[in-house]
């Protein structure tokens, strides 16, 4: 497998958490799997940058000479609400020669002033989303999903949104298990589906204080489709069903149950966006048991049935 080299461009006042994200992603991806990714950083001039925060940044080398990479990241941060015109050319020009090309929170505004997602799907930080459609109507903006793909280019809201795309591009990349070995490490969730809202339905419930509630949380994500009945989960924990029930509910703010249905929804949606599985094995591997037990969950949670959430939000192919 050839090494990927990740580019991420840096600017004064840029959120350093939208580059830092990302970087220990693809990063860590690298330690799991040694020559599959070089990450580099580059501002215009090759000169420090401070961030929106008060951190100052070391790039590795000026954007004048850096050579296209394979995947091109445009963080966001208040520098990309008036950017230096000489960027915005820079994108113009070496965006397109990129294989991929990323945006993290108002990243995406720097690729739509350079043109670079006119006519595609596209998000940002739900505080920027009209912001991005008023100024650049070419651009399909859909406010709600945490990441879009869109063929060759992906945009992403704030902060934490750029961890689960980057998550997802290593997955993509690599496997499953290269991407669950970066996530365990950064004590984060594999990673929340592309279209879930910015406002996580997953991640709205706490992370438990104590080590066997934390690990059932754990076996709950990783195995959607085993039997995940208060009585089994409070065997794995070594607590009675009455006293897990009531100690999950006050560490993580839900219930075993809530909590069982939310991480098969976000389950089940991965699969269908991801794999071309049909509905009927995503119901059974993500442990509905029929196609009609799924369908009366997607429509109760969102609205909608399985084959349509597909047809809608399966990335469209590259081109």
């Amino acid at each position: 497998m050839a090494q990927r080299t990740v580019l991420v461009v840096l600017f004064d006042a840029v959120q350093s958490l939208d580059v830092t994200g990302p970087v220990e992603v693809f990063t860590g991806a690298e330690k799991h799997t040694p020559g599959t990714y070089r990450v580099r950083t580059a501002s215009l001039d090759g000169a420090p940058v401070r961030t929106s925060s008060g951190l100052t940044v070391v790039p590795d080398r000026a954007l004048t000479v850096a050579r296209a990479p394979d995947t091109l990241i445009v963080p966001g941060g208040e520098g990309s609400r008036h950017p230096d015109p000489r960027l915005i050319d820079w994108l113009r020009e070496h965006g397109p020669r990129a294989r991929r090309l990323v945006s993290v929170c108002t990243g995406a505004i720097l690729l739509a002033r350079a043109g670079l997602l006119d006519g595609r799907r596209a998000t940002t930080h739900w505080a920027y989303c009209d912001r991005l459609a008023r100024d650049h109507p070419a651009v399909d903006v859909d406010p709600d999903p945490i990441f879009v793909r869109d063929g060759r280019v992906a945009t992403s809201a704030g902060v934490t949104a750029g961890i689960d795309l980057a998550l997802a591009l290593v997955e993509e990349d690599l496997d499953r298990d290269a991407a669950l070995t970066v996530a365990r490490h950064l004590v984060v969730f594999l990673r929340r589906p592309g279209n879930q809202a910015q406002f996580s339905a997953q991640l709205a419930a706490q992370t438990a204080r104590r080590a066997p509630l934390r690990e059932v949380q754990r076996w709950i994500s990783e195995h959607p489709g085993a039997d995940l009945s208060v009585e089994s989960l409070a065997a794995r924990a070594g607590f009675s069903p009455r006293h897990f029930a009531r100690a999950f509910q006050a560490e993580t703010g839900t219930t075993p149950g809530r909590y069982v249905d939310r991480v098969r929804l976000e389950h089940a949606r991965r699969l269908l966006e991801d794999t071309g599985d049909g509905v009927e094995e995503v119901s059974r591997v993500s442990g509905y048991g029929t196609p009609e037990a799924m369908r009366r969950a997607f429509v109760k949670a969102l609205g909608t049935s399985p084959a349509e959430y597909r047809r809608r939000f399966r990335p469209a192919p590259v081109r």
